[in-house]
């Protein structure tokens, strides 16, 4: 007896994966996808076509050439016109009858020809990265000597159409509490990229440091970017390594990672935090504050009392530093963070009072609001929109501003059923920072437990909301808060394969939802990652774990 369940309990993974098994890796799952026989091969023959004029000066056939690199180390060939001899690879746009979602496109691949064709050019985009996980996984090797030699690069026939569930489909990164260089930014947009996120959240600027140049303002990278040390253990705990800690990116290193999402078809979101979350900016320049004190760089993580006097110098100064920033990232959106503002500086300050007398405002809370709307205004005045995290809600919603719900959904359901766009980040489900496993097994995090699995469980539209109301929740974005995560190899362990997860989530029609298929997949998956050199959480390599069922 004992022995026949022993031989049941090893076989149910395989049986589990067989049954799961599916006929492609391609993760997220397109809407539709339709296999026939044969397949079309690539060799030193086969050709780019353009066949739409307008992607000529596009990144679109670099991005061909650079997947096909690997299977003949030649520069493929591109042409305007085929012949029926020809074998191509097609990218064009196709015109429809009404307009599908932005980022809609149609695959078709026969044995002597490929056509990816987009409603728009990221439409062609995301056609090309699901060409790419049709090819074998080894197609993303770069180096000739790591490919076998018998290797064949068969792409199977199939037709396949498909669109995107959200417009907002995102990822953030905080370099406040921790600086990663220009060369892991753009790994981490190639990875967004390959699933079809389309929005790179950067929160640049933090109490524990200020990384964006500011030409106007040259002490915020000069001091803002430089604590003196940097608490090393769980918080609280008043361990620290006393290395003075730091870095910022510079204008052209802003431009050029800009320009890089831009070639990947991601929008990059700048966060500028206010009014609070302000220590290191008050570090730099104290006369922004309420009271003649010495502020600093903060060391340690959490909330502090720091904050913007809402003075006019202190307007002058937030305006000049937007304008640098506006000029630097072409984005609908600016994040101008608006969480976790402590009021007790305002409750004391004889400035924050009058102002409160002035605008007759009942409370500090209405002066967040009052602060806020402010920013709004100068923002909307040079052709952009504020998004805040949920706190902006408290004191009254300014007037055009979308909301990035993250203490649940709380906010996002009262914005949305106020008119308001909205993101859902909940920290329940949307939070990378959270443990993703046993705790007392995995490396140090935050706190929180957010498997893989609730990750991909999660659903973005509330019940709570109307067919009308939903139409304002834009989508979703995972977050990544970086207290315990000093490397790149920190932040893509926490963050894959959630943010896998999340595409899916994004992307695919809820209908679709099958665990066990996504599982399945993604073991396929996982050997594209190991090429690609990113250090993802193995948990679910293999046999589902207890925590995942």
């Amino acid at each position: 007896m004992r022995l026949s369940v022993l031989i049941l309990l090893l076989i149910l993974p395989l049986a589990v994966f067989s049954q799961s098994k599916p006929h492609h890796s391609i993760i997220p799952l397109p809407n539709q996808v339709e296999f026939h026989e044969g397949s079309f091969v690539v060799n030193t023959n086969t050709k780019i076509l353009v066949a739409s004029r307008s992607l000529i000066n596009s990144p679109l056939v670099a991005e061909v050439e650079r997947i096909l690199y690997t299977a003949t180390w030649l520069k493929p060939e591109i042409i305007y016109s085929a012949t029926e001899k020809d074998t191509v690879i097609s990218i064009g746009i196709f015109k429809a009858k009404k307009i599908p979602d932005p980022g809609a496109y149609k695959l078709n691949v026969s044995q002597n020809r490929i056509d990816i064709m987009g409603i728009d050019e990221a439409g062609v985009f995301y056609g090309i990265q699901t060409l790419r996980q049709l090819l074998p996984p080894q197609i993303e090797y770069h180096d000739p000597s790591l490919v076998p030699n018998n290797q064949k690069w068969a792409i199977p026939s199939v037709k396949i159409s498909d669109a995107p569930r959200f417009q907002y489909r995102g990822m953030h990164l905080d370099v406040g509490r921790h600086f990663f260089p220009v060369e892991f930014i753009k790994k981490y947009i190639d990875l967004l990229a390959m699933h079809k996120m389309n929005r790179f959240h950067w929160h640049l600027t933090e109490d524990q440091g200020w990384r964006i140049e500011i030409k106007k303002y040259p002490k915020l990278t000069e001091v803002g970017a430089w604590r003196d040390s940097t608490l090393i253990r769980r918080y609280g705990s008043n361990t620290y390594d006393n290395i003075r800690y730091g870095g910022f990116y510079t204008q052209e290193q802003i431009k050029e990672v800009v320009a890089y999402a831009q070639s990947k078809y991601i929008t990059v979101i700048p966060e500028i935090e206010l009014p609070g979350h302000s220590s290191a900016a008050l570090a730099a320049y104290p006369e922004f504050g309420c009271f003649d004190k010495e502020y600093k760089v903060q060391s340690t993580w959490g909330v502090f009392e720091d904050i913007y006097c809402p003075k006019e110098e202190t307007f002058d100064f937030l305006e000049d530093v937007l304008d640098e920033v506006i000029a630097l990232f072409p984005s609908k959106y600016i994040h101008i963070g608006g969480d976790e503002a402590p009021k007790k500086q305002w409750q004391e300050s004889e400035i924050a009072q009058e102002v409160i007398k002035r605008e007759n405002l009942k409370n500090e809370h209405e002066l967040q609001s009052y602060f806020i709307t402010r920013i709004e205004k100068y923002l909307n005045s040079k052709g952009r929109q504020i998004i805040g995290w949920d706190e902006i809600l408290e004191g009254g919603l300014a007037p055009q501003a979308t909301v990035m719900s993250w203490r649940g959904e709380k906010g996002g359901i009262e914005a949305a059923q106020m008119g308001h766009d909205v993101v859902m980040t909940p920290w329940n489900s949307n939070y990378f920072d959270h443990y993703q496993a046993t705790p007392s097994s995995e490396p140090l995090a935050i706190g929180g437990f957010t498997t893989l699995k609730d990750v991909y469980h999660y659903e973005p539209i509330p019940d709570e909301l109307s067919e009308k109301e939903v139409r304002h929740v834009l989508g979703a974005q995972g977050n990544v808060w970086t207290e315990y995560m000093h490397t790149g190899n920190k932040v893509e362990y926490m963050a894959f394969p959630r943010a896998v997860a999340l595409s899916e989530v994004l992307w695919s029609s809820n209908e679709q939802k099958d665990w066990l298929n996504f599982w399945a997949r993604l073991q396929l998956h996982f050997q594209r990652l190991d090429i690609l050199e990113v250090n993802y959480a193995p948990h679910y390599k293999g046999a589902l774990p207890e925590f995942g069922k």
